[in-house]
């Protein structure tokens, strides 16, 4: 019997005697895997992991009481233990009406296989600990060639793979695998007290697609040595155009906003907002859970709802929020298969070149990066340091600093007036650049 049965198995067993304990809906998920993580400084190993991991963790529901439970034995006898444990507690803990698995009918239930999804590459199972780790150094030694990097914090090669196992007591049964990998580099530059740091990381399901050391290199060095020099600005009021990062920043900002937690906790400025226009009619936002080989996809979330493709802003109109099982009932509306977080948020890319977004500003700031915390989903306000570069008559002109970059994400939505053709789909939550057309930029 392969491992995935067995252990698939295995959930099945502790489903089945939950509920001769009496429990009346029972979820168990394990999560079986193996990691690996180097990461170098100045040619020499500073961290080097090579584990594998198995978890579980099960949920109990009982009379609208839940109890969960989480162990990494997996010895049957122990587990059955903490079974008869975890019902015990259910039974003492406080009914929540809202409680529970997934209601799904059979076909409401039915997921793509994963082997369709592209999201298991055999070839980060095979890849060597040396070939890892040299990637890392070669990465970290062609920045430090250019004499304008002062220092390096080091470079980095992970990999993850996997698989996530899912069984509960309501008829659903599923299993898929999954890999990642990654590479990546953060380096000093600049001199005295006007040193800069900035850097730079891929991210890939297949090995084949991730970025070669010279590529991430010469993406860290542009990065870090344009900040060199940086100037302040006088505070005042400018379009702010977001390279991509910076897009994904807001749109993280969006996802906290739209989740059903912060919704039915009245925690969210959009929460009457549904079906209302609250960003310019250019923006469209998509969740695309089955998008092959993306960095978010999955066949079912971590409650066992299949994911899909989903609108979430339809020309500048919110179509839906985000919700688990949990706010969905809270909210009066289906479970959207994020029980996960985003699976492949994305901002739809427009038809402008990022050249001719940046053209279009006669004095303005391009955001190249934000520090700190300053969000407020309740109201959308929005207050962050950051540095980027100055745009004057429309060409980069220097690079500034130790400025704040304000405004409101109901009005930064909506001032969305110029959406970038560069659009790479290299996280779960991504973006191409954008305009938005004044922000407020706080500096001298």
């Amino acid at each position: 019997m392969s491992e995935t049965k067995a252990l698939t198995a295995l959930a099945e067993s502790l489903v089945s005697y939950a509920r001769k304990k009496g429990a009346d809906e029972v979820e168990v998920s394990i999560s079986n895997g193996s990691e690996f993580t180097a990461d170098v400084r100045k040619g020499e190993i500073e961290k080097l992991v090579e584990a594998g991991s198995k978890a579980l963790s099960m949920r109990v529901f009982k009379d609208n009481k839940t109890a969960n439970l989480n162990s990494s034995d997996f010895n049957k006898d122990t587990l059955f233990k903490m079974v008869d444990s975890a019902v015990k507690r259910a039974e003492l803990s406080s009914p929540d009406p809202f409680a529970g698995l997934p209601d799904l009918s059979a076909d409401e239930q039915a997921f793509v296989d994963y082997q369709k999804l592209d999201i298991f590459d055999p070839a980060i199972t095979e890849l060597g600990p040396e070939k890892k780790i040299a990637l890392a150094r070669q990465t970290e030694a062609l920045c430090l060639q250019d004499d304008r990097i002062t220092t390096s914090y080091g470079a980095g090669f992970g990999n993850y793979f996997g698989e996530n196992i899912l069984v509960n007591s309501n008829g659903f049964s599923g299993a898929y695998m999954r890999t990642s990998c990654s590479l990546g580099v953060y380096l000093q530059s600049g001199e005295g007290d006007k040193r800069v740091e900035d850097g730079w990381y891929e991210g890939a399901r297949y090995f084949k697609d991730l970025w070669q050391p010279e590529q991430i290199a010469k993406t860290a060095i542009d990065r870090v040595t344009r900040m060199i020099g940086a100037k302040k600005v006088a505070s005042q009021n400018v379009p702010v155009v977001l390279e991509p990062g910076m897009t994904a920043s807001i749109l993280w900002f969006l996802y906290s906003c739209i989740n059903g937690r912060s919704v039915y906790l009245n925690q969210s400025y959009l929460v009457d907002q549904l079906g209302e226009s609250i960003a310019h009619s250019g923006v469209n936002l998509v969740d695309d859970g089955l998008l092959k080989g993306g960095p978010g996809t999955k066949p079912f979330d971590s409650e066992g709802v299949p994911v899909k493709k989903l609108e979430i802003i339809k020309n500048g109109t919110l179509q839906t929020f985000l919700a688990d099982v949990y706010a969905a009932r809270k909210l009066n509306m289906k479970p959207t298969g994020h029980a996960s977080g985003p699976n492949n948020m994305v901002l739809q890319k427009g038809i402008h070149p990022p050249e001719e977004i940046i053209k279009s500003v006669d004095n303005g700031l391009l955001l190249t990066g934000t520090m700190g915390q300053g969000t407020n989903p309740s109201s959308g306000d929005f207050s962050r340091g950051a540095f980027g570069m100055w745009i004057e008559n429309g060409e980069i002109s220097y690079p500034v600093s130790e400025i704040t970059i304000n405004g409101n994400l109901d009005q930064m939505l909506k001032n969305m007036d110029m959406i970038g053709n560069d659009l790479r789909i290299n996280r779960s939550v991504s973006g191409p650049t954008v305009r938005i057309a004044e922000m407020t930029v706080a500096g001298t």
